[in-house]
């Protein structure tokens, strides 16, 4: 029985919706909301205490694109949690290919650094006992409907993917969506191979699907964000993506459905929203065990590379 979990990104959009839903389960008597700004979080927690009637909302101030922050969360955290959800992500920003204190790209530290650290120093510590979920993306294995080419690679090797983390393979590059898709193949061949490595976790990646009601976009030009929140808006209209409730739906699943099998990246059967299969009958590369650890591999290289 999951009774606490810990959610990234947790002030607004699929994060807080999740916090909401999962407080509708008795069972939870304990939700941690890690976020970075002190005001959003405390205004967060109150409007979800408000709207629950329950007082199980926590606190834990966690930027998840800086490694520092990170583990001082963890060193702050009390009590080990069941489950955790990798909620935290999006465009990474304006400067979003600028590199970082840790070398990597923003974007890369906000979508997959900052959990893989989150993750190792969680079970190091003795403090994730029962599911992680890193919330993955379509864009993983192509979005034709989005304009999202499926990520391709020479020999997916760790050199190559080290310059997916560091930006190098894109080159000067001012369209987030570029490196999008391959940190979130990344991100999802990751925590593949994670389950092998640590059997005692399960470790889902689940694809909240294409989801109005976020704020996945409000870190782009005003231009871009115009043109792609109409575009949302349209497609929803269509019936072609949903709404955040049914994204948070999905987190939910991978934490109680069992029968989601570990190591297994599950997102839309077909374009972005409907029913969820396993994508690596839709991209064979996702269930390439080299490759996954290679993506491992490189992940441990760039972290080495970082004082703690």
């Amino acid at each position: 029985m999951i009774r606490s979990v810990l959610i990234t990104g947790a002030n607004a959009g699929l994060g807080k919706e999740a916090a909401k839903q999962l407080a509708a389960h008795a069972e939870i008597d304990m939700i941690y909301l890690a976020c970075r700004n002190p005001e959003k979080a405390l205004a967060a927690q109150k409007e979800l205490e408000g709207e629950t009637g329950r007082s199980i909302f926590k606190i834990l101030i966690m930027d998840v694109s800086n490694l520092h922050s990170v583990r001082t969360a963890v060193q702050n955290l009390a009590k080990p949690v069941d489950a955790l959800v990798m909620n935290a992500g999006g465009t990474g920003g304006r400067n979003f290919n600028r590199l970082n204190e840790q070398g990597v790209t923003e974007i890369f530290a906000v979508n997959l650094l900052g959990h893989a650290v989150l993750t190792e120093e969680l079970i190091k510590a003795q403090k994730l006992i029962k599911v992680a979920m890193y919330a993955g993306s379509e864009a993983a294995r192509g979005v034709q409907e989005m304009g999202m080419k499926q990520p391709e690679f020479i020999d997916s090797s760790v050199e190559e993917f080290i310059s997916v983390c560091d930006g190098s393979l894109f080159g000067d590059i001012t369209d987030a969506t570029i490196p999008y898709g391959p940190i979130k193949y990344m991100g999802a061949m990751w925590m593949s191979a994670m389950a092998r490595r640590y059997p005692e976790v399960r470790f889902i990646t689940m694809s909240p699907g294409a989801t109005t009601g976020t704020e996945g976009f409000n870190s782009l030009s005003f231009v871009k964000q115009y043109v792609m929140k109409t575009m949302m808006k349209v497609m929803l209209w269509l019936g072609k993506v949903h709404q955040v409730e049914t994204g948070a739906q999905r987190y939910l699943r991978s934490l109680f459905d069992t029968s989601l099998v570990s190591g297994t990246f599950y997102a839309s059967q077909k374009g972005l929203t409907g029913p969820i299969s396993d994508q690596s009958k839709l991209f064979n590369d996702l269930a390439n065990h080299k490759y996954q650890d290679n993506v491992y591999l490189a992940i441990k290289k760039i972290c080495r590379l970082v004082k703690a």
